[in-house]
């Protein structure tokens, strides 16, 4: 596999340098914009100034942890459908007051996010009206990422070596495979765990989406073969609805998901577990409020794992429950946002309030958390965010809170043939 993924970067990478312009794009579970027939070359940018700060009572000291990540992308458009992207990107960080599993700073709270550099993405692709197939280091964002993402809170992305296949028939029908040969981890290349820098897979993706108005009805399965831990690899394959029946902006939302996880390729153990989300929502004047209820089936021994999943964004901001406990988790949630005006500044002001409460699949309590957080625009290209998150234990973990403030600019710039 080894050679199998250094002949599959070599490729990409010949193939980018012989290519004479760049351009834009990321893989996702949809088929891509058309691209232009114009060959262009843009420079894209995302720097990114985080404080985190954690107070977790299973330590005597707090962390601090002060980071910027700069990332720098050539996108680009060759004409006739190809595309390409070379894209690095590099984490500093003021100062060693936290863990960040590489520094071997275990006297503080874990915060994942180490200095280094890396090459986050690098991909060729060809894109026709119904079909489009991206090989190389990429971005990949499947449905809400809970299954596959990109972990896009993390200063370092997760990203994958991997062959992305789009094929849409007609407009309402998109099917998507992808073939991973390796993830690359948020813990960057110099983790001191081996298995958190990096792993090797042999996993297939297949995600068919059928779309009804303003209704998804998704079918999948992800065989994952995880070549360096085989008690990760698994087998899931389940079935999602979501939509939103709306008049004037207000109305009723929901999302529907079922699914079975299993052992699969060499994995010793043996195993079926349940999955299952409901999350009604209603829209009232731009204000969203959510109840939710998040199951990941555990028999005490094992439990259902996403390891491949955007995980930050499940299960409270607080990061407890990354892995699943043996005995399974039920998340039950209430959540409401929107912004603090329809016009002018306020409308760009957008906050949202989270509550959890999580207990075992098999009873007993976890503990509940509260989130909270406020994101605002300072200028073109540049935002700001507050972010809280509050975990009260009571059979699981310690009491922990943590504080993110953020700095963030994004911006484009065509260099050659863009408009």
């Amino acid at each position: 596999m080894k050679h199998t993924r250094n002949r599959l970067s070599m490729a990409c990478l010949m193939a980018i340098v012989a290519m004479p312009a760049w351009a834009a794009g990321e893989s996702a579970n949809v088929l891509p914009a058309t691209t232009s027939a114009t060959p262009s070359l843009q420079l894209e940018w995302d720097a990114r100034l985080r404080h985190e700060g954690v107070d977790d009572d299973a330590f005597t000291r707090n962390a601090s942890a002060d980071t910027l990540r700069l990332r720098l992308g050539l996108h680009a458009e060759f004409g006739h459908g190809w595309s390409g992207l070379l894209e690095g990107a590099g984490v500093a960080s003021a100062g060693d007051r936290y863990n960040s599993g590489a520094n071997g700073q275990s006297r503080y709270p874990a915060v994942t996010d180490p200095k280094g550099s890396e090459f986050n993405q690098y991909w060729v692709r060809w894109q026709g009206s119904q079909f489009a197939a991206t090989v190389g280091r990429q971005r990949l964002l499947v449905d809400n990422q809970r299954w596959i993402g990109n972990s896009g809170w993390r200063q370092h992305e997760q990203t994958f070596d991997a062959v992305a296949l789009q094929w849409q028939p007609w407009s309402a029908l998109t099917v998507n495979y992808d073939w991973l040969d390796r993830v690359h981890r948020v813990a960057g290349d110099d983790a001191l765990n081996p298995l958190a820098r990096e792993r090797k897979l042999n996993t297939h993706l297949l995600n068919v989406a059928w779309t009804r108005g303003t209704q998804q009805f998704t079918g999948y399965a992800y065989l994952h073969d995880d070549r360096d831990a085989a008690s990760a690899s698994s087998a899931t394959y389940g079935l999602r609805w979501n939509g939103k029946a709306l008049r004037d902006g207000n109305g009723l939302g929901w999302t529907v998901e079922g699914a079975r996880q299993y052992e699969h390729a060499d994995n010793p153990l043996n195993f079926a577990h349940s999955y299952w989300l409901l999350e009604p929502s209603w829209t009232q004047s731009g204000i969203t409020a959510k109840l939710g209820w998040e199951h990941l089936g555990g028999n005490g021994l094992h439990a259902l794992q996403t390891p491949l999943a955007t995980l930050h964004a499940f299960n409270g901001w607080n990061d407890q429950f990354n892995v699943t406990p043996a005995g399974g988790l039920d998340d039950r949630y209430v959540g409401v946002n929107g912004n603090f005006g329809r016009a002018g500044l306020a409308s760009k002001l957008a906050w949202t309030v989270v509550w959890h409460d999580y207990r075992a699949d098999r009873g007993g309590r976890y503990g509940s958390e509260w989130d909270a957080s406020l994101a605002f625009p300072l200028a073109s290209g540049l935002s700001g965010l507050v972010k809280l998150g509050n975990y009260q234990a009571d059979g699981f973990g310690r009491d922990s809170a943590k504080v993110w403030l953020q700095l963030e600019w994004r911006g484009q710039h065509g260099l050659a043939g863009a408009r």
